[in-house]
């Protein structure tokens, strides 16, 4: 399944970089796609933990964040996140789900997130909705992004067996 996260990435990304816990062996990657692993500076702390140790290890001026358990990713959908921070200020950019936004994907402008994260770790804080709330957050409309992907898929994760069998 990371497998099919890290190629969908891949195709928007110059560089891929997989998060993964301290001890965590690394996992066996696409042969054609080239990636970086970073770790998180402590085991168990949570997705900003994990975004952080990503963000450390990027050295452009925007991310795409993505779970690995989300196989479906449309590329066109993240080429738009993408579109929509470069054209304006955007400090990070999230998909409208419903009545809220959705954490993953996202993209942000990484020195403003790296400094909004420690801030927020320092504070014993976790959640990566806390990251987004803290940055100049632009939120592309539902309407926008089902154009690109009218079967949702961007936003397919698998949490357990039966997310994966729908």
């Amino acid at each position: 399944m990371l497998q099919h996260a890290v190629r969908r990435a891949a195709r928007v990304c110059a560089s891929v970089v997989v998060v993964l816990s301290p001890d965590a062996p690394e996992p066996p990657m696409p042969p054609d796609v080239t990636v970086r692993f970073a770790r998180d500076a402590v085991e168990g702390e949570g997705p900003l933990e994990g975004a952080f140790a990503g963000l450390l290890a990027t050295a452009s001026e925007l991310a795409v964040l993505v779970a690995g358990d989300m196989p479906e990713l449309v590329p066109a959908v993240l080429f738009e996140m993408l579109r929509v921070a470069r054209d304006g200020p955007a400090g990070a950019v999230a998909l409208r789900d419903g009545g809220r936004f959705r954490p993953l994907p996202s993209v942000v402008r990484v020195a403003p997130a790296l400094a909004a994260a420690q801030a927020l770790l320092d504070r014993g804080r976790r959640r990566l909705r806390e990251l987004l709330d803290a940055l100049d957050l632009v939120v592309v409309e539902e309407a926008t992004w089902h154009a690109l992907d009218p079967e949702r898929r961007t936003l397919v994760d698998v949490d357990e067996p039966g997310d994966l069998e729908r």
